[in-house]
């Protein structure tokens, strides 16, 4: 057997019917789709590779140089085990679950040994804890929607549901930072002494619940999992703050350093956010990829040869991670094998920035009468 690796499959319906096809033109298990690896496994025995990469190229799947036989996957080569290969390796729903979880139980928590301890810091973060777990459960609920596959509705999947979370997430850390300073100013205008006992120790329980949850979305790759990092992150660095001001309330009396410490936390915060959420802003509004130059594609596709001018170049990110293209392309080639090939050239180079959709127009313009024009 032989393996392909593949890119521009977005869902695991495309790539079961996808398979459907090719498997319709060869004999049982001669050709098949392997959608987690994205690869394209062939038997040696098959020669007529021109027939199934034209399915392929109907299919806008991109077949990429390169090939090896007999070869495992890095995930099948290697044996983990524990906690962290279990839990890295479920999906982002889980963990996401799993954090939601967290936050809820230890927003009761906080909410009980805030008034036991007259610790309003405490209290002010219990609210802000049980907002967070609202807004991670609504987060883990888009991410759900989010791995929906395509329909006639969605043609394009439904993988911008995850950045709805993401808004909201932005939200909340934008609203509970908000908080968090007007409730510390008052604070540092009027300290109140505390129960820094207690806070020694339940910081000591929120750190470590608090760091799990942050290591756990630090995995992740999403926009939604990015910005969960920074909610655990906030709560994190607000329970150090408390630890640490706790340890020198034994020895003085500077109930300041608590609202101080809060107010410098959640301007972090902020400042961490904020681009996090323009960026997913500008996703919806369907901006260029800032990892991507317009003009610097623009100028390698016009320096492909059979290429005479290009017009209409539109790209945009779908969610993040997966970006798409459209673009009318000039040629003084007729032969329709000839403009095939310049779309499959194409796409090789789209695949190079990440560009796993893209629809490709071709003009026939014999006498260049796009460029004069």
């Amino acid at each position: 057997m032989i393996d392909y690796s593949v890119k521009g499959m977005h869902c695991l319906d495309c790539a079961g019917n996808l398979e459907k096809k090719l498997q319709s033109s060869y004999p049982e298990g001669k050709v098949s789709i392997d959608y987690k690896h994205k690869k394209l496994i062939i038997d040696s025995s098959i020669s007529n590779l021109p027939k199934i990469k034209k399915i392929l190229e109907f299919e806008k799947i991109v077949v990429v140089e390169g090939k090896t036989e007999d070869k495992k996957s890095e995930d099948d080569s290697e044996h983990h085990h524990g906690l962290s290969r279990t839990v890295l390796e479920g999906d982002t729903t889980r963990k996401i679950a799993l954090v939601f979880y967290l936050n809820l139980f230890f927003a009761l928590i906080e909410f009980i040994f805030g008034f036991l301890f007259n610790s309003m810091a405490i209290v002010s973060d219990a609210v802000h804890d049980l907002g967070d777990a609202f807004s991670v459960g609504a987060a883990g609920y888009f991410h759900k929607l989010s791995t929906k596959e395509a329909n006639d509705q969605y043609s394009f999947g439904h993988q911008r549901f995850s950045l709805l979370g993401a808004l909201l997430t932005a939200g909340v850390l934008f609203g509970g930072a908000g908080l968090v300073i007007f409730h510390s100013f008052f604070r540092v205008l009027n300290p109140e002494p505390v129960n820094y006992q207690g806070m020694l120790w339940l910081s000591l329980a929120a750190i470590a619940a608090n760091g799990f949850s942050a290591w756990l979305m630090s995995k992740g790759k999403s926009k939604t999992e990015n910005l969960l990092n920074l909610h655990m992150l906030e709560d994190l660095l607000g329970w150090i703050g408390v630890l640490i001001v706790s340890g020198i309330l034994h020895f003085t009396d500077w109930y300041v350093l608590d609202p101080l410490l809060s107010i410098a936390v959640a301007i972090f915060i902020l400042v961490r956010t904020w681009p996090l959420f323009k960026e997913t802003v500008e996703i919806f509004l369907e901006a260029t990829p800032h990892s991507l130059s317009r003009q610097a594609i623009e100028d390698e596709l016009c320096s492909l040869p059979a290429v005479s001018n290009l017009s209409h170049l539109h790209i945009w990110s779908i969610d993040g991670n997966e970006h798409a293209l459209t673009v009318t392309v000039s040629t003084d080639s007729s032969e329709v094998i000839e403009q095939e090939k310049l779309k499959e050239a194409i796409r090789r180079k789209l695949i190079d920035h990440s560009i796993t959709h893209s629809t490709i127009e071709i003009v026939y313009d014999p006498e260049y009468f796009l460029i004069n024009n």
